[in-house]
């Protein structure tokens, strides 16, 4: 019987170098939209002090800490290692879905491999990280940008007004342009979202919004209409 989006097993590994521990907790709720996190593992050399945020979490979020030594001066065998343990649990069959928490482009060959297996892969990073990895993803999250935001909620604050630039909304016309439309121009937002995610790994989240339609609702560009078997969108200038 095939895993229901709840019951999916999920792995998250965490290249503890180049992720923020303050991110993790909005990670994991992410990765809720997959399934349950079930394999948590971080990668690190553990005797640096500047690994100790993350120490600190480890029994808090089940994290698994993955040792591994600075062989030589100026090379990162931790890649090595996470990369290593993310074909063998692919392999293993019994993962049906990754998160990969790094901002290192050093990642992308991996999250492209993952995904020719008809695996999701889900990247956490920041602004910073270089396209070629967030682009490998089937999703990409800036986490920074995401837990800022939820912060001014939590105070009371109205969020910054999230920068819609013209290549989103030319990559959101060209899906909605390729979808099947009715005799009113509207097109299905769910097949239009299928085809974003087949051209990119933009998520709603990275522009302060938690869905697709939210985002599409808040553009002049794009009207919506609400009908029994769903949203749909239609392109208006």
């Amino acid at each position: 019987m095939p895993s229901t989006d709840h019951t999916r097993n999920i792995a998250l590994l965490i290249d503890a170098d180049n992720a923020s521990p303050a991110n993790i907790d909005a990670a994991l709720t992410i990765l809720g939209d997959l399934g349950t996190v079930n394999v948590r593992r971080i990668y690190g050399n553990w005797s640096k002090p500047g690994l100790k945020g993350w120490s600190k979490l480890m029994h808090r979020y089940a994290l698994e800490p993955q040792q591994q030594f600075d062989v030589t001066k100026g090379k990162n065998a931790t890649d090595m290692k996470m990369t290593i343990d993310a074909m063998d649990l692919l392999y293993g069959g019994r993962i049906e879905g990754f998160g990969l928490m790094t901002s290192d482009s050093d990642f992308m060959p991996l999250a492209m491999r993952i995904r020719q297996n008809g695996t999701p892969v889900y990247g956490f990073g920041t602004a910073r990280t270089p396209e070629a990895f967030r682009e490998a993803c089937t999703r990409f999250i800036d986490l920074n940008a995401m837990v800022e935001e939820e912060a001014k909620v939590e105070q009371g604050e109205t969020p910054a007004q999230a920068v819609i630039d013209d290549e989103l909304i030319k990559l959101l016309g060209d899906a909605w342009k390729a979808s099947k439309r009715d005799d009113q121009g509207f097109a299905s937002l769910s097949e239009v979202g299928q085809r974003v995610a087949n051209r990119s790994s933009f998520d709603a989240r990275s522009y302060g919004f938690s869905r697709l339609a939210d985002l599409i609702k808040s553009l002049p560009n794009f009207m919506t209409e609400k009908r029994e078997s769903g949203l749909f969108v239609k392109r208006v200038r």
